[in-house]
């Protein structure tokens, strides 16, 4: 028991170091994609180091609940890698202990860092994604110069929304500016038209200061109006140059409430509450416009759920056309542009009303993806454990080479199903559960199959037996090579060697006969009714044997002409499994069956091909060890 101990600690040490290791150089790379996102934010805005500290800090416990799972796929790959290499792992199976007895102390650490997940992604998580919202957006209002984009209105700034049709990035020079500027209602707005414009801070970084040049100002005097007239007077100004101070302050401020409407910024308990909150919300959205749609478009107020069928029986048994073809031209275009316009008026307001339903559901369909990635995300580490240690005990390979490459294709399926169940469940196309499950639910089965094989010491991943396997299938093979030895023990029985391969060119000869090779092959045999060819079996196997026999010669001549036989395929003529119900389902799915059966038909070809080389080769080696016994 005590080794036992000993070896958990071992395993557990060289797990821990690689885990620290890894967890950070996962953190680095996934915050470096990070960083790209949001490069522009960052670049030329004259952030402090205290504001860019924030950025990274915030950003870095962001990342941490996406940095464990792939820390610990790693991990666990190249700690079970390391051990399969060294043979050590190989020696503790030796001793009696299984697979899963190792696993045991890394998998009770693993559960671990599962559940320090999900409280880090309940508790620490929703705070520093929402001061990274925070920070983020007051970085973007750092220098609204930079941030104005081209072509649209931008309304970063008070009570202004800014036009600009093209900016110079180089001189900092806007062009083509348009500029609404609210000081009270609507009714009061300013507009401003120039040619061309510089916007910069002012020293305490508290206001803006707006320089256009060449331009026209219009303003209402809405002030000045008189309380009983109805017109309002107003000001127009031409100028050519024209200074206007805007407050904006561009300090970094987090302390302004927060993000908080987010569902990334909340808890669990808060999502649940929030949830319940947005559903009645919406729920009872949902009775009044129900309430409101059996008034309007049925007109009768009193209508019941059940009495829509009664409704539309009515209106079936009335003839619109006899009605219609009876009133005069003025009351037809009157009615027609009526219903027009009533249809009009109801297309709009569904319209609205489906903005405001579907904006509910999406709000709720994003609370619910959050909350249920809180799981997802934390049950993610089990699962990379579960592939990562049993790949590394299969594969045995440790170091930073092939544990890299496998644990970057693992982490890519796993991003690839997970970024597009996300996608679409937040779209509302799948469902929630279905999005936010769909990786989980493939790599599970994958987990289990692959810590069943690994327990089972099964070759699942050698690769030798799947080039075999891919050989087999299309008819390749490998070139028969027959080396001298440097030490032979006994002599071929060069007499028997000849003696049987007179014999087996003979039976080569009436079996070529017999069996018609070049001909197809017969469906109902090959695919229903299969014979074993024992007879090709039994040539094969006496001629390895002479061909065995003669490798002990010294004469180069029959070497060279013994590595000249082909390796015959004793099976692949004559079905294409060897269990028969497996033929009658290839038979039966015709791309399959048709694949197979000109398959069978090759190797037909090809078998008559080799009897033939066997023959020819055969009398040539025959020739040889006459010659030497004539020397003899």
């Amino acid at each position: 028991m005590l080794r036992i101990k000993r070896l958990y600690i071992l395993i557990f040490k060289q797990f821990a170091l690689l885990f620290i290791g890894t967890f950070f150089i996962a953190l680095f790379v996934l915050m470096m994609q990070f960083v790209w996102r949001y490069i522009d934010v960052l670049i030329g805005k004259g952030l402090s180091i205290d504001v860019l500290a924030q950025f990274f800090w915030y950003m870095a416990l962001m990342m941490v609940p996406q940095a464990l799972p792939l820390a610990i796929l790693l991990s666990s790959l190249i700690t079970f890698g390391n051990l399969g290499e060294s043979s050590e792992l190989t020696a503790i199976k030796a001793a009696g202990i299984s697979l899963m007895q190792t696993l045991k102390p890394l998998a009770f650490v693993v559960l671990l860092i599962a559940g320090a997940s999900f409280y880090f992604q309940n508790n620490i998580g929703p705070m520093s994604n929402d001061k990274m919202a925070q920070l983020i957006e007051a970085m973007k209002h750092k220098s609204p110069e930079l941030e104005i984009p081209e072509g649209v209105f931008y309304d970063g700034i008070p009570q202004c929304n800014i036009y600009v049709q093209e900016k110079n990035l180089d001189t900092g020079m806007l062009y083509g500016i348009m500029i609404y500027r609210m000081t009270g209602s609507y009714e009061d707005a300013a507009i401003i038209l120039a040619d061309s414009g510089r916007m910069q801070s002012t020293a305490e970084k508290k206001h803006l200061l707006l320089t256009l040049y060449s331009g026209e100002w219009f303003e209402n005097m809405r002030s000045q109006e008189l309380a009983n007239s109805a017109s309002v007077p107003y000001r127009r100004e031409t100028f050519w140059k024209k200074d206007i101070v805007l407050d904006f302050d561009s300090e970094i401020n987090l302390d302004n409430g927060g993000m908080g409407q987010r569902a990334q910024a909340k808890s669990l308990a808060q999502i649940s509450h929030d949830m319940d909150s947005l559903k009645l919300q919406y729920d009872s959205i949902g009775r009044i416009y129900y309430r409101e749609g059996k008034a309007s478009y049925f007109d009768l107020p009193n209508l019941k759920r059940d009495d829509t069928l009664e409704v539309a029986a009515a209106v079936k048994d009335m003839v619109f056309d006899t009605l219609y073809q009876r009133m005069n031209v003025d009351k037809q275009r009157a009615v027609v542009n009526a219903a027009h316009a009533k249809v009009q008026q109801m297309a709009t307001e569904l319209e609205y009303k489906s903005l405001i339903t579907s904006d509910g559901d999406s709000w709720i369909r994003q609370h619910l993806i959050e909350a249920i990635n809180k799981f997802t995300l934390a049950f993610s580490c089990v699962i990379f454990f579960f592939i990562g240690a049993p790949l590394g005990a299969i594969i045995r390979k440790g170091g930073l080479g092939v544990p890299i490459i496998v644990s970057v294709l693992v982490f890519i399926i796993f991003y690839i199903l997970d970024n597009t169940g996300f996608r679409m469940a937040r779209s509302g196309i799948w469902t929630v559960a279905f999005g936010k499950g769909l990786a989980t639910a493939v790599l599970t089965p994958l987990a289990v199959f692959i810590t069943y094989k690994a327990n089972n010491d099964s070759a699942v991943f050698n690769m030798d037996a799947y080039r075999n396997l891919f050989m087999r299938m299309f008819g390749l093979r490998l070139k028969r090579t027959v080396m001298g030895k440097e030490v032979i023990i006994t002599d071929p029985d060069y007499a028997h060697d000849a003696a049987q391969l007179e014999r087996i060119s003979e039976e080569i000869k009436s079996y070529a006969h017999d069996h018609h090779l070049k001909s197809p092959p017969n469906v109902v045999k090959v695919f229903f009714r299969y014979q074993p060819d024992n007879e090709i079996e039994r040539i094969s196997e006496e001629l390895e044997a002479v061909i065995e026999d003669l490798g002990n010669t010294r004469d180069k001549y029959i070497l060279s002409h013994l590595s000249r036989y082909p390796v015959l395929a004793v099976k692949a003529h004559t079905r294409p499994f060897e269990r028969r119900w497996l033929n009658v389902i290839s038979a039966i799915i015709v791309p399959l069956g048709l694949f197979f059966y000109f398959r069978m038909w090759r190797f037909r070809l090809r078998l008559h091909k080799d009897l033939q080389d066997i023959d020819k080769n055969s009398k040539k080696i025959i020739k040889r060890i006459g010659s030497l016994n004539v020397k003899h």
